[in-house]
């Protein structure tokens, strides 16, 4: 093994084959097919035959397989052959379930995966991390994942969590000097960096010495042997409804065994009929179907700028009853453009710039120095504050890489939210000095002279107040405010933080990030859906205000407080006063993580968006931590539970209404379900108890079960969105899906459908067994289908549009045309045990199947022209 922290940067270099300029693109075909890609090899996959034969361990089918056995034993051939099909049916679409699930999970994993800064070729850009390379010269800032293991050759004051590695939570001071000891732990090595650690503070530009599985991380990969994905809550809470809900339905069917006995009927064929009346009981689908939708649901938010990266996600967005959202490039356009400068004493409108005035020249060339932003063509690397800053240059004449390589970089200190500044030391000019720029009240506190057009003189209190009074106007005129100093740099000692004391003012430039178009609708959309909007920003509370007033969020100064203030409160004052306050200035991670926490207290389900690393933590803290794909930090996509990819707050609000409509649909389907199961076992109760024969023999059960329950569940599940569903309010979390009300309407509606079969099967009943048993599963299996259109919502089909859930009808016809194939196929008529119908006897199936849809129907229509007076009296 290479010790590449033993070794230096020159020797790096060499053994590696690459230079300071990166890797050539020539090289890279060479280089891939020597060491892969940088991917963490998963574990084997199960082949599509173990997916398959997995199928078969679910009890239900161990229990048609018995009931299988059974029936060849007796005899009853074409019984056995019918469940067979039924069983391999069953494993046939969860196979093709579990297939396209994985590659929809492939599908998200891809859109959602981490990016690089790499040098090639001599220019900086960015590639997806997968694609790096052993050589590769990797560029690191604050706020970056790191993809690859590396040796450090040009340190900025690195900084570096490791804690996924080494379980230490506090950042690693990171070192180009080579380390002479050898057989060093990990958290020792302090010129290396390892991936799936992040950079926390400063900059380093670092030679890539091991990729994928040769990592560290990857190492560890190595040991893992199986990672099994945890079901959400909806899905647990299901399971463990469906297993109550099956002892339930076995005590019946043990019941219903033992009635039948009594009646006479042979201890196999009462065995038999028990358990197939346990299979088409118990909702099995109800898991997998909720699982389909998800993956559908998750699906479309991906297509509509919404990567969820947690399926709980989903399932919460309904609940969302707040959303703390940053102000920068989520409510605004996150395209900043200087508008105004300040120097000399004077404002200087952009449209009228001097490129011959000096001072003016200066802030700008100081502007392109302090800055780690470039621009390739229409590609922008960089903080979009910055870009606005390199856009400014081009004002002037100026191309920020021809003025680095002109005045180069001798040492710098990084940004950071804490100090609120960025140093850089250059010889420009003949003299050596070192460019501070930041927030524009921590760079004034620190002036003790100014520039000015007949020279540097020290700064007067009138000079300052004239300062706050431009800075003042240019908050409330939602501009952002850098503020620009600089001062001399003796390059023989170390650049340190005192250098960014005792500066000489240069200037102001101020620029706008204007709202987004579309934020105004955002906002308005959830204040309406009883969401309240609330901006947490950096920015001074003038500014801020400034632009929540624009969008809708702030309508009272008193709505807006800064971050000292709010260190003034206690939780306690915070939970109380949290409600009445819209906008959130000058704030510190650990606010954030306070503010999220009120809301929660105060029994909210709270969204947090952020994109920078100190975001992280209340992203995680947040019920739904949303970053952004464009301008957020790999730390905080990692904490996220969703991913924007347009930056767009309105993206937000959209995941919101499709979270909403997903929970709707899941329900419906889970109604349609009970109701049918509930029909078929109030039927055959009721002939039980009553001492009459069984309504249905077990293949009209397993047919039901398989024709009647999937297919139209699914279709239900993919029912297009209400765009209504937004003036509803948020869904409280602890709400049990199985409420009272719900339970009511599942049991009245399973009612109407047993009624409908029962009055079919006295109907039947007056010619022989045979017919009532036909007309009884006939109207069972059609009421039911009909009853899946009932299900598609709240609504009626009217409202809800006829025809506007296609799959819906699809999956209805297709049952329709299953049911007549065996009632008119003669083999199959044999098989099921059908006998010969009149046209009057099916004119009465189709008449009484159609009872409930009718019933329900009209109960939706009186019930929401109720709604509509009520809504209109009000």
């Amino acid at each position: 093994m290479d010790r590449y922290y033993n070794k230096s940067s020159e020797e790096v270099l060499s053994l590696l084959q690459t230079t300071r300029e990166g890797l050539k693109s020539e090289e890279l075909g060479a280089l891939k097919e020597k060491y892969g890609s940088n991917e963490l090899v998963e574990g084997a996959r199960k082949s599509i035959f173990r997916v398959f034969m997995e199928q078969f361990k679910d009890f239900l089918v161990m229990i048609l397989i018995v009931a299988a056995i059974v029936s060849g034993v007796l005899g009853k051939l074409e019984s056995a052959i019918v469940i067979i099909v039924v069983i391999m049916l069953n494993a046939i679409l969860g196979t093709v379930q579990h297939v396209k699930a994985q590659k929809s999970l492939d599908a998200l994993k891809a859109l959602a995966s981490p990016m690089a800064k790499v040098k090639r070729d001599g220019n900086a850009t960015e590639i997806p991390s997968k694609d790096l390379m052993v050589g590769d010269l990797m560029l690191l800032d604050a706020g970056d994942f790191i993809s690859a293991d590396g040796r450090i050759i040009e340190n900025y004051n690195l900084q570096v969590n490791e804690s996924s590695l080494t379980g230490e939570a506090e950042s690693v001071l990171k070192s180009a000097e080579t380390i002479s000891a050898t057989d060093i732990s990990l958290g020792d090595r302090k010129n290396m960096v390892f991936s799936g650690s992040f950079v926390t503070y400063g900059r380093a530009e670092v030679i890539v010495t091991n990729i994928g599985m040769s990592t560290e991380i990857g190492k560890i990969a190595n040991l893992l042997e199986n990672a099994q994905e945890k079901k959400t809550p909806l899905q647990v809470s299901l399971d463990q409804f469906g297993k109550k809900l099956a002892v339930i339905i076995l005590i019946i069917c043990g019941i219903i065994l033992t009635l039948n006995i009594v009646k006479g009927a042979s201890p196999a064929d009462a065995f038999m009929f028990a358990i197939s009346l346990a299979v088409a009981a118990i909702p099995e689908a109800l898991s997998s179907i909720v699982t389909i939708v998800l993956a559908l649901g998750t699906q479309k938010m991906a297509k509509e700028n919404a990567i969820v990266r947690k399926l709980h996600a989903v399932e919460s967005l309904g609940g969302i009853s707040v959303i703390c959202s940053d102000k920068t490039g989520t409510l605004t356009q996150n395209k900043m453009t200087v508008q105004k400068l300040f120097v000399n004493g004077e404002v200087i409108e952009t449209s009228a710039v001097n490129k011959e005035n000096e001072l003016e020249h200066t802030l700008t060339l100081m502007s392109l120095l302090c800055n780690d932003a470039i621009t390739r063509e229409t590609k922008e690397i960089g903080d979009p504050t910055e870009v606005a800053l390199v856009d400014l240059g081009e004002l002037y004449g100026l191309d920020e890489l021809v003025v680095r390589e002109k005045y180069p970089r001798l040492a710098e200190l990084a940004f950071d939210s804490d100090r609120k500044l960025m140093t850089t030391a250059h010889k420009l000019k003949g003299e050596q000095v070192a460019i501070t720029k930041g927030a524009f009240d921590v760079i004034l506190g620190r002036c003790d002279h100014i520039q000015t057009a007949a020279g540097i003189r020290p700064i007067t209190e009138e000079d300052k107040a004239q300062i706050k009074q431009i800075n003042r106007v240019f908050s409330e005129q939602s501009l952002r405010v850098l503020a620009f100093a600089y001062r001399p740099y003796d390059s023989t000692k170390a650049l340190t933080l005192e250098d960014e004391n005792h500066l000489t003012f240069l200037g102001l430039i101020a620029m706008m990030d204007p709202p987004r178009v579309e934020s105004a609708q955002a906002v308005a959309d959830c204040i309406k859906a009883g969401i309240k909007p609330v901006m947490i920003t950096g920015d001074h509370k003038i500014t801020a205000s400034a632009i929540a007033k624009q969008i809708g969020i702030l309508n009272s100064m008193d709505e807006a407080i800064e971050g000292k203030e709010l260190d003034a409160l206690s939780d306690e004052e915070l939970r109380n006063k949290v409600d009445q306050i819209s906008v959130y200035a000058r704030v510190s991670p650990e606010h954030k993580i306070r503010i999220v926490k009120a809301w929660q207290d105060n029994g909210n389900v709270v969204a947090m968006t952020g994109d920078g690393v100190n975001d992280a933590p209340a992203l995680k803290q947040a019920d739904i931590g949303v970053a952004m794909g464009i301008t957020g930090t790999e730390v905080a996509k990692d904490a996220a539970s969703m991913i924007l990819t347009d930056d767009n707050f309105s993206t937000i609000v959209k995941a919101i209404s499709n979270g909403r409509n997903i929970y709707a649909n899941i329900k419906n389907a889970i109604k349609f379900l009970l109701s049918g199961n509930t029909a078929g076992i109030l039927a055959v109760l009721y002939c039980s108890l009553l001492a009459l024969p069984n309504p249905f023999v077990p293949l009209h059960l397993l047919f039901i079960n398989l024709v009647t329950d999937s297919l139209p569940a699914i279709a239900i599940g993919v029912e297009p969105y209400r765009k209504d569903i937004m003036k509803e309010k948020p869904r409280k979390m602890d709400e049990p899906l199985l409420s009272r009300s719900f339970a009511l309407e599942v049991l009245f509606e399973g009612i109407l459908i047993s009624c409908v079969t029962l009055v079919a099967f006295y109907m039947g009943k007056q010619v022989n067994h045979l017919t009532a048993s036909t007309m009884a599963f006939s109207t069972l299996c059609l009421a039911r289908l009909f009853h899946g259109l009932n299900c598609r919502g709240k609504a009626s089909l009217f409202q809800l549009g006829v025809f506007s859930n296609k799959a819906s009808w699809l999956a209805t016809l297709l049952g329709v045309v299953l049911w007549a194939m065996i009632m008119t196929i003669k083999p199959l008529m044999s098989i099921f045990e059908i006998a010969s119908l009149s046209k009057e006897q099916f004119i009465s199936i189709g008449m009484l199947s159609l009872v409930p849809l009718v019933v329900i129907q009209l109960i939706k229509l009186i019930l929401g022209a109720q709604k509509v007076r009520s809504t209109s009296k009000n």
